[in-house]
C-alpha cells in the first residue's frame, strides 16, 4: 500500500480542505464552460459525447469543469493548499453515471476522475516540500438515487463507483474517499468498489469513509451511528472513519465524541459551516474562519480527530485559521484513538489477530437501522428460527404464495418477541432460491431492525444475500462436508462483504458425535477462519446436537457431548462464540415435551458457555416456570440419568 499519506497521519493531525461547490460559483465561470469540449486533445469518448448531445450545456455540471476549465479548479485546490491544507479532494462528488446520466452523459465518468486526479496531483506536487508533502484524495460522494429504496442496483452502484475510482487512481490519488453518504448499503457497495478499482488497477491506497448525521441524530434513512461503525470496522481497508456535511460542529460533537470511544480508526470531520440560514432564497453559513478553528481545537484535544476540515460554507480563509490552530499538532497522547492506535505496527489497521480484536469496542452485528451486541447483559444473542423455510410451515407456505408483506409481518412478530437476530432461509424445492432471498431481504433491509443471519448452503445465493443487507450480516454456515472448497469461497464473502459466520462441527467423515471430535473439527475451523482474516469473535461454531427424542442408543449421550464441547471450546478460545440450533434435541417429540426438553437443553449449554441460539424464543421457558417433575425429567434425558426396573 502507498503509505506516505497514512506515515504522515501517524506524525500529526492532517488538514483537509473546504468546500468546492462556493468556490466554482465564485470563479466567475461562464455558460460556455458547461458544454462539453470537441477539441482533438480530449479523449474519444469525449468528443462522441459532445456530437451526440450538441451544444446543450450541462447547467450545474461542476464536474465538467475538470475537462473545460481545468485552470479554474487547480487554483481552488492551490487557494486551499496556500491555505494550509494538507490534502485537498478532486472535483469529482458527482462522478458516478447515476449523476451523469441526469445531464445525458454517463460515459464521461472515468475521463471525468481521470482529469480531476490529473489537475489536483498538479496542485499538490506545486506546493509539496519534503518537510510537507501535499497530497490528493480522490472523492465520490452518494449521487441522487438510494440503493436502499430500490433506485439504482448493487450491481450498478459497484460499477460505477469503481470506475470513477479507476480514473482517479490512474490520475494519481494518494488515497481514496467516500463522502457525504447517508445510505449503508450504498456504503457497503463503494467500499467492495474501492477494493475492486485498487485490484484491478493495481495500486493499494487508503480509503476513507464519511457518513452524514442529519439533525434527527441518525443518517437520513434512520441508520445510527452504531450500525455505521460496526460495518465499517469489518474492512481492512478503511483507514479512517468520520462524518462531513448536514450540520455544523456544535451538532456533530456527540456523534465525534462516540467514534471517539467506539472506533479504531483515526477519525476525521468535515462540518459545514455552521447550520444554514436562508436569507434572500439561498443558504447562508454564519459561522466563522476562528469559530470553526476552535471547535477543531476541542475534537483534536478530547477526542483525538486526526483529519480536520470543512464542508458547505467553508473557504480558504476557514481552512487558514484551522490550519493555523492545528499546524503541527500531534494526536493527544491520552485520546482513545491514539490508545487504539499504539497497538498497531506500521500503518496496516487490519483488525484481524485475537490481541487486535481486544481493541474492538462493537463486537456485534448490524443492521441498516442499529448494531446488536453479540454479548447480551443477562441473556444470550437470541436467534430467531421462524423466518425459515425448513423449519417454519408458515413461512413456507407464505413463500409459496410469495406473499412478502406477510412474510415482513411474520419478521416484525419475531423482534416484538424479543429476537436479536432472524435466521433467514428460502430454500424450497422448485424455487428460484437466489431470487427469494432479494425480494425477501430487500425487504427486510428496509422495514426489519434487527441484524440477518444469512442461511443458505450456496454460495451464489450468499453473494446476492450480501448485496441486499447494510450493516454487517452473520453467514449461516459453513462446514467440511465436501472439503474446503466451498468453505474458502464463504470465508472470502465474509471477508469481501464484511460478515460473521456460523460453523458446523461436520467434516469429510459426517456430523461428529464426540466432544472429542466436535473439538478437533472446530479448531480446524479456526485455523481457515483466521487464515482468511476473519476475527475469532465473529466466528460462531455450532457443535451441533442430535434428537433424543429418538430413542436411539447411539444418541443418549449427545446432549451431553455437545454440553462438553461447548465448555472445552470455550475454555480454549473465549472471544470465539458458540451457537446452537436448540431444537434439534427434541425433533420428533410432542409440542409440550419439545418445550421442556428445549428449555432444560438451552439452560445447560448456557451454563456451558453458549453464547448464542438459533430459538423459537416464546417457546423458551426458564426452570422456574416448569414444573420441577418435568423439568428433572428433562434434565435426565440430557444427561442419560436413565433407572431401570428392577427385575
Amino acid at each position: 500500500m502507498d503509505s506516505r499519506l497514512l506515515e504522515v497521519l501517524e506524525e500529526r493531525v492532517l488538514i483537509y480542505d473546504g468546500a468546492m461547490g462556493t468556490q466554482i460559483q465564485n470563479a466567475g465561470v461562464a455558460d460556455e464552460d458547461f458544454l462539453l469540449p470537441t477539441g482533438s486533445e480530449f479523449a474519444e469518448v469525449v468528443r462522441a459525447a459532445a456530437a451526440r448531445i450538441g451544444d446543450k450545456p450541462l447547467d450545474g455540471c461542476n464536474e465538467l469543469l475538470n475537462l473545460t476549465r481545468p485552470d479554474v479548479i487547480e487554483s481552488i485546490h492551490s487557494a486551499y493548499f496556500a491555505a494550509g491544507s494538507d490534502m485537498v479532494e478532486t472535483n469529482t462528488f458527482g462522478s458516478t453515471t447515476i449523476v451523469m446520466a441526469e445531464y445525458d452523459a454517463p460515459e464521461l465518468v472515468r475521463e471525468i476522475s481521470l482529469a480531476a486526479a490529473k489537475i489536483a496531483r498538479r496542485a499538490a506536487d506545486k506546493f509539496s516540500t519534503p518537510e510537507k508533502p501535499r497530497f490528493v484524495v480522490g472523492a465520490l460522494g452518494p449521487g441522487t438515487k438510494l440503493v436502499t429504496l430500490g433506485q439504482t442496483t448493487w450491481a450498478d452502484l459497484e460499477s460505477t463507483y469503481c470506475d470513477s475510482f479507476c480514473g482517479l487512481l490512474e490520475g494519481g490519488a494518494d488515497a481514496l474517499l467516500l463522502e457525504t453518504l447517508q445510505d449503508l448499503l450504498m456504503v457497503k457497495a463503494g467500499v467492495v468498489a474501492a477494493e475492486r478499482a485498487m485490484a484491478e488497477f493495481g495500486r493499494q491506497v487508503p480509503l476513507f469513509v464519511q457518513v452524514t448525521m442529519e439533525q434527527t441524530g441518525t443518517m437520513l434513512l434512520g441508520s445510527e451511528l452504531s450500525a455505521a461503525v460496526n460495518m465499517l470496522e469489518s474492512f481492512p481497508i478503511v483507514k479512517a472513519i468520520g462524518m462531513n456535511c448536514a450540520t455544523g460542529p456544535v451538532e456533530m460533537q456527540p456523534h465525534i465524541r462516540y467514534l471517539s470511544q467506539n472506533s479504531t480508526r483515526p477519525i476525521a470531520v468535515q462540518p459545514n459551516a455552521g447550520l444554514p440560514i436562508m436569507e434572500k432564497g439561498q443558504a447562508v453559513y454564519k459561522l466563522g474562519p476562528e469559530d470553526l478553528a476552535k471547535h477543531h481545537d476541542h475534537f483534536v484535544t478530547e477526542f483525538g480527530v486526526a483529519l480536520a476540515g470543512g464542508c458547505c460554507g467553508t473557504t480558504p480563509a476557514h481552512i487558514k485559521a484551522v490550519a493555523d490552530q492545528l499546524s503541527g499538532r500531534k494526536h493527544s497522547a491520552d485520546c482513545h484513538w491514539r490508545k487504539v492506535r499504539g497497538l498497531f505496527p506500521g500503518f496496516d489497521f487490519t483488525l484481524r489477530t485475537p490481541e487486535q480484536a481486544e481493541a474492538v469496542q462493537l463486537k456485534g452485528c448490524s443492521s441498516l437501522y442499529g448494531f446488536t451486541p453479540y454479548e447480551q447483559d443477562n441473556s444470550y444473542l437470541i436467534v430467531g428460527e421462524k423466518t425459515n423455510a425448513n423449519g417454519s410451515k408458515a413461512f413456507r407456505e407464505m413463500l409459496a404464495a410469495e406473499n412478502w408483506e406477510g412474510l415482513t409481518e411474520l419478521a416484525r412478530e419475531l423482534e416484538g418477541e424479543g429476537s436479536h437476530v432472524l435466521d433467514v432461509c428460502t430454500a424450497y424445492v422448485g424455487r428460484d432460491e437466489v431470487r427469494d432471498m432479494k425480494t425477501l431481504l430487500a425487504a427486510y433491509n428496509r422495514h426489519i431492525t434487527v441484524p440477518i443471519m444469512i442461511d443458505s448452503t450456496e454460495v451464489p445465493v450468499v453473494e446476492a444475500s450480501l448485496q441486499c443487507l447494510a450493516g454487517k450480516p452473520i453467514i449461516n454456515s459453513i462446514n467440511f462436508e465436501d472439503g474446503e472448497a466451498r468453505t474458502q469461497k464463504v470465508l472470502a464473502l465474509c471477508r469481501k462483504y464484511g460478515a460473521a459466520v456460523v460453523a458446523l462441527t461436520i467434516d469429510e467423515d459426517g456430523m461428529a458425535k464426540t466432544a472429542e471430535k466436535k473439538i478437533e473439527i472446530a479448531e480446524r475451523i479456526l485455523e481457515r477462519t483466521r487464515a482468511a482474516g476473519v476475527p475469532d469473535y465473529d466466528v460462531f461454531i455450532d457443535c451441533l446436537t442430535f434428537t433424543l427424542g429418538s430413542g436411539d442408543e447411539e444418541f443418549r449421550e449427545s446432549a451431553m457431548a455437545t454440553i462438553d464441547a461447548i465448555r472445552e471450546l470455550k475454555a480454549r478460545h473465549p472471544r470465539v462464540n458458540t451457537i446452537l440450533g436448540v431444537s434439534n434435541v427434541s425433533f420428533g417429540l410432542k409440542p409440550a415435551a419439545r418445550m421442556a426438553l428445549n428449555s432444560a437443553f438451552l439452560h445447560y449449554c448456557r451454563e456451558a458457555g453458549l453464547t448464542s441460539a438459533i430459538v423459537h424464543f416464546s417457546k423458551i421457558l426458564p426452570e422456574n416456570r416448569i414444573e420441577p417433575e418435568v423439568w428433572k425429567i428433562a434434565s435426565d434425558l440430557v444427561y442419560d440419568k436413565r433407572e431401570f426396573a428392577m427385575a
